[in-house]
């Protein structure tokens, strides 16, 4: 039977949840993507029987949603957390006392290196928090019991990490306290990985990344559903969908991604296909929104507090 498109009707003092109602209302293009992202999470967020995961890649903490992703840690609504080494980096800058800065257009490259910031983007960073990072990582590490040096998960590391943070607006910190896993499988691609290695040339220190995934199958074999929301792609994306094929794949999912699919990587490839990969349930809810995740995630979470 066909439905009509239904148009947006703009009015004062209209929620944000009442605009993804009406996305969906409207069904179609990239409207109607989010509109049913929307309710998929909604439903994600509200089933008590549903692990849902957070998947990030990309600089989504430095971009702005450093509040967001800890809000949800803190409220209890995302059991696990499956990230770039980069986004914990940037967490641990911030709660070292560092920050994240827009700096005027018009400097280039070169300017930002030999005044001592690095850019991401059009966001920025000073040198100098960097080397805050590492001294608090080197004391972190003399202060880490000899039998855990060599006998830590990553997950397990950054939890002990977070523990002794207290920063109130840090995700590790709240993960540690709500304990929420954080996983994050290129963690040595990061700059927390280079300084867990210039300890480990004076030290002896490692992490066993195969018990990480003991830890992870554990978990997802236990739940009676899963669920992941997915910003970005890459290795968070196919770590967080490649566990669930211990149980059949997710049962609902939302990927937030500029990436496309005509090169096959699993970035830009549509949820659809992991059901072929066992990724995903045959019979699970899912949509993939194509834009820029630090503009679409906030909306999708707000509109689902609501």
């Amino acid at each position: 039977m066909l439905k009509p498109v239904k148009h947006i009707e703009p009015r004062e003092g209209v929620s944000v949840s009442e605009i993804l109602d009406s996305m969906k209302d409207v069904g179609v293009l990239g409207a109607g993507r989010l509109g049913r992202a929307a309710g998929i999470v909604r439903r994600m967020l509200d089933d008590p029987e549903c692990f849902t995961f957070l998947s990030l890649s990309g600089p989504m903490v430095p971009g702005g949603l450093r509040g967001v992703i800890r809000y949800l840690v803190q409220e209890g609504l995302v059991d696990a957390i499956v990230t770039s080494g980069a986004n914990v980096v940037h967490d641990l800058v911030e709660a070292y006392g560092g920050t994240h800065y827009r700096v005027p257009s018009g400097k280039d490259d070169i300017e930002l290196r030999k005044s001592g910031m690095g850019r991401i983007a059009d966001i920025y960073a000073r040198e100098q928090d960097f080397e805050l990072l590492e001294k608090a990582i080197y004391a972190f590490l003399d202060n880490l019991p000899s039998e855990k040096m060599t006998s830590l998960a990553p997950s397990e590391f950054l939890h002990e990490l977070g523990t002794t943070l207290t920063d109130e607006k840090s995700i590790l910190h709240h993960a540690s306290r709500k304990n929420v896993p954080i996983f994050s499988p290129g963690l040595m691609d990061s700059m927390l990985g280079l300084h867990m290695y210039t300890y480990s040339t004076m030290k002896k220190m490692s992490l066993d990344f195969v018990k990480d995934l003991r830890i992870l199958g554990s978990i997802v074999t236990e739940q009676k559903k899963t669920g992941a929301i997915m910003l970005g792609g890459g290795l968070t994306k196919h770590f967080t969908m490649g566990a669930t094929i211990l149980r059949g794949g997710l049962d609902m999912a939302v990927q937030i991604t500029l990436d496309r699919p005509e090169g096959g990587s699993l970035g830009g490839a549509p949820l659809v296909e992991g059901v072929s990969w066992q990724k995903m349930q045959t019979d699970s809810s899912f949509e993939t929104v194509i834009g820029d995740a630090t503009i679409i995630f906030p909306l999708l979470v707000i509109g689902a507090m609501h």
